[in-house]
């Protein structure tokens, strides 16, 4: 861009980044390559007084090496009027605190841009928010009553538990009617049938794992196949799953028209959806992974297209 820009990753703490894994970590590393400044921004981190924002932040210069991905320069606070973009990546759950932080960047001036928008953000329940399209999602039920469940559970005869608000897998599994244990398994996942929670039809395509595309503005960026460890359900790659390269097909490309138009209307820059043969089973805009894997399976750059986006929008809202 020619100017240093100030870029702020609202994230977990440093010493939980993966180098070679983390989406987060490559993204702040193009930054700072393109010299921009680039600072850590913890949770609890930002702050308003008399009106205006403020982060309270580490500057870091972030390098590939393994043990010590991040070099911690200087803690400093930004006012709002020193910072040019705020990418929020905290991990899920979608909780008070990272509520808190979307109601807070909210109040920032429209000319910085936040990847993703904090209002699209709570907007978009990862699990929920995509059961409205039920074109291109199977065949789901979201509630809590007893009877309710055991209906839909014999009608499918094998479903997918999912909680509302997990991640990473988390109290995901699957749940077939014949099945000895059903009633306490719906018992223990609704916390005695006080907490509503997803039960989707089961696919058969699971067998062969999920496809993660990465969609930039509404567009496919890059796309793996997720499948799971032997004996295992989860295809997630922090829960054993490994990744294998994979083609967007024209079905890929129906779900993401679809989904296009309200994910660029919400300021949704960058997500992940999760398909299963022809249907969509998640939207993720939290803190979409995979980049890394896509860049080591295709021989590609990604975050290069990502980071041109940025500026880009920097420059449009200046």
């Amino acid at each position: 861009m020619g100017k240093k820009q100030n870029f702020v990753f609202l994230m977990d703490p440093l010493s939980t980044v993966k180098m070679e894994k983390d989406t987060t970590f490559i993204f702040m590393l193009e930054s700072y390559q393109r010299g921009h400044h680039v600072y850590f921004l913890p949770e609890g981190g930002i702050f308003q007084k008399n009106g205006r924002l403020f982060f309270s932040v580490t500057e870091v210069k972030p390098q590939q090496v393994a043990k010590k991905p991040f070099i911690e320069r200087r803690h400093m606070t930004l006012p709002e009027n020193k910072v040019d973009v705020v990418f929020i990546r905290t991990d899920p759950p979608f909780d008070q605190e990272y509520l808190l932080n979307t109601w807070f960047l909210d109040l920032l001036p429209k000319r910085i841009p936040v990847i993703n928008s904090p209002s699209g953000i709570r907007t978009v329940n990862e699990k929920l928010w995509a059961t409205q399209f039920t074109s291109i999602v199977p065949r789901t039920f979201v509630g809590r009553g007893k009877n309710d469940l055991l209906n839909f559970l014999k009608k499918e005869q094998s479903v997918v538990i999912k909680p509302l608000n997990g991640y990473g897998g988390q109290g995901i599994r699957p749940l077939h009617n014949k099945d000895s244990k059903t009633v306490a398994v719906l018992q223990k996942a609704t916390r005695d049938w006080s907490k509503d929670i997803i039960l989707q039809q089961l696919l058969p395509e699971a067998q062969y794992g999920d496809k993660r595309i990465l969609l930039l503005n509404g567009d496919p960026l890059g796309a793996i196949q997720r499948i799971h460890a032997k004996g295992q359900f989860l295809n997630n790659l922090f829960a054993g799953g490994k990744p294998f390269p994979t083609k967007i097909t024209q079905r890929d490309r129906d779900i993401i028209k679809i989904l296009k138009p309200h994910l660029r209307s919400l300021g949704l820059y960058f997500v992940g959806i999760d398909i299963i043969g022809d249907y969509l089973t998640e939207v993720n805009v939290t803190s979409p992974t995979c980049l890394q894997e896509m860049n080591q399976l295709y021989g590609v750059k990604l975050e290069k297209k990502v980071i041109d986006f940025v500026e880009t929008l920097i420059k449009c809202r200046n």
